[in-house]
């Protein structure tokens, strides 16, 4: 393997350790909190472990946190009046809805209902209209937020450079193209979407100076459709089948990992690459929310 492996869990620590510095300082200087509320519907096990995830790290960096968990049966109406209520507390600055929702509740309803100042999954309408247009006084979506700050900590600028991103969803893909098409410090690149309506993507993503795979098809890159020397991101986590790991499967990203190492100059694995900054980003986020709530933007 000759690429430089992307340590997005060593990042993250970075981060949060930031994070965890100026949440401090805000106690100790106005004794202020940020604080952030998980709002989880039914029982899906995966989303369980993400809410718990983002629970645990908010109380090693010293935000407030609160989990609220309904029932499956939980009617729109419900979740709408404790959005509305948690709307109007002041010791929550953020509030995140975990998807996927139930299919009798409306996604779009719940996301315009979270007030945009609190809205730090970067969801709501204004805040995707601010961040289109380059404002900086909305919020960025975590994943696609997460990985400008990879690049821009692993050194790399992707300004004049060709990024192409696989996949177009609404979480990572369209907002991660119109971040990097910004003019703006980490970011000015070239950018290209490959998504399924694409003839011959392949061609494309053999120009890219920068390769983002956000597709959510376990191992869908292979070397062939790399340049050589391309700095690699990959967005995906796929559970596949495997008799011989212990719990009966393994994490997969959307690259094959092995023989594209081969070939990139810089390469994220999975997990331990994109992964972390999601999180580490929800927390500046949230710190952020609780900063402009205070008119404390500045520190």
């Amino acid at each position: 393997m000759s690429a430089t492996i992307i340590n997005g869990k060593q990042i993250a620590t970075q981060l949060n350790n930031e994070t965890a510095r100026e949440v401090a300082g805000l106690a100790r200087d106005y004794n202020f909190q940020p604080g952030l509320a998980v709002v989880l519907i039914g029982d899906n096990p995966a989303s369980q472990v993400y809410v718990g995830m983002k629970v645990r790290k908010c109380r090693e960096l010293g935000i407030y946190s609160e989990q609220h968990i309904l029932p499956e049966k939980t009617s729109q109406q419900e979740l709408l009046q404790l959005i509305t209520k948690l709307n109007r507390e002041s010791i929550i600055h953020g509030i995140l809805v975990q998807f996927p929702l139930p299919a009798h509740i409306d996604q779009e309803a719940v996301v315009a209902a979270i007030n945009p100042g609190k809205d730090v999954d970067c969801f709501h309408p204004e805040n995707v209209g601010k961040m289109l247009i380059g404002k900086q006084d909305g919020f960025f979506p975590c994943t696609p937020y997460g990985v400008l700050v990879l690049l821009e900590r692993s050194g790399i600028n992707p300004r004049g450079k060709h990024a192409v991103i696989i996949g177009r969803s609404n979480i990572v893909g369209k907002p991660l193209l119109a971040l990097l098409i910004q003019k703006t410090a980490g970011a000015n690149a070239t950018v290209t979407c490959v998504h399924s309506g694409t003839t011959d993507p392949t061609t494309i993503t053999r120009q890219a100076d920068i390769l983002i795979a956000a597709i959510g098809r376990p191992e869908f890159v292979t070397a062939d459709m790399v340049k050589p020397g391309a700095v690699i991101i990959d967005v995906g986590i796929n559970r596949i089948t495997d008799s011989v790991a212990a719990k009966g499967y393994r994490l997969v990203g959307d690259v094959q990992f092995d023989e594209v190492a081969n070939k990139a100059s810089m390469i994220t694995p999975v997990p331990g690459g994109v992964g972390p900054m999601t999180i580490a980003m929800l927390m500046q986020n949230t710190l952020k929310a609780a900063k402009f709530s205070r008119d404390l933007r500045t520190l």
